[in-house]
């Protein structure tokens, strides 16, 4: 485990040192580390289909957090995948107006998809093992501080989910990351959470 975590730790630091947009090969083999962040865009998003809107999720905060407990209590992979952003949605719709992509940070889509991922894989199944298959007794959720908005995006995080413990005690934990909303639609931008 110590050598996977050092593994993660040393790849992002080889990608952070690339520089700006990220890096890609030359004709010659070498590493051209200047890569400007429009192409690095274009490259990531190739293959993947265009996107206007986000799809599925649901229409509140309160339906996303109530379907997300549903699921967890069903163990149902598949509809906690459909809660979360795609990479097209990512692609198309988080990563042009979040601050981490834009200067001073300019972290590469590659980049920051491969962490959102990692942190939201890793979150989703500590999530899984540690509250899926069981009634969580959901009471609602609750977000702190005031949304962001990042161009049509509006974010909310960190949230907590409220449920009724065993002792019918009121739990408030982080069981997921940020919540974003566009156009109407609700989903979660990963599951990292507090439960490591």
């Amino acid at each position: 485990m110590v050598a996977r975590v050092a593994g993660v730790a040393l790849l992002v630091i080889a990608i952070l040192a690339c520089g700006r947009g990220g890096s890609h090969r030359t004709a010659t083999g070498a590493v051209d580390s200047a890569l400007p962040r429009a192409q690095a865009l274009a490259r990531f998003r190739r293959d993947l289909p265009a996107v206007s809107a986000l799809e599925g999720g649901a229409t509140s905060r309160d339906e996303l957090v109530r379907h997300f407990i549903a699921a967890l209590e069903r163990r149902d992979t598949s509809a906690l995948r459909s809660l979360t952003l795609t990479r097209s949605e990512f692609a198309y719709l988080y990563y042009p107006t979040t601050p981490q992509g834009l200067p001073p940070y300019d972290l590469a889509p590659d980049l920051m998809w491969f962490m959102l991922v990692e942190h939201g894989t890793k979150g989703g199944s500590h999530a899984l093992q540690e509250r899926g298959g069981h009634e969580l007794r959901l009471l609602g959720h609750r977000c702190e501080g005031n949304p962001s908005r990042e161009g049509e995006n509006t974010l909310w995080g960190p949230c907590l989910v409220l449920r009724l413990g065993e002792r019918d005690d009121t739990i408030a934990e982080r069981l997921f990351g940020l919540i974003m909303e566009r156009g109407g639609r609700f989903k979660f931008v990963n599951y990292a959470n507090n439960l490591d």
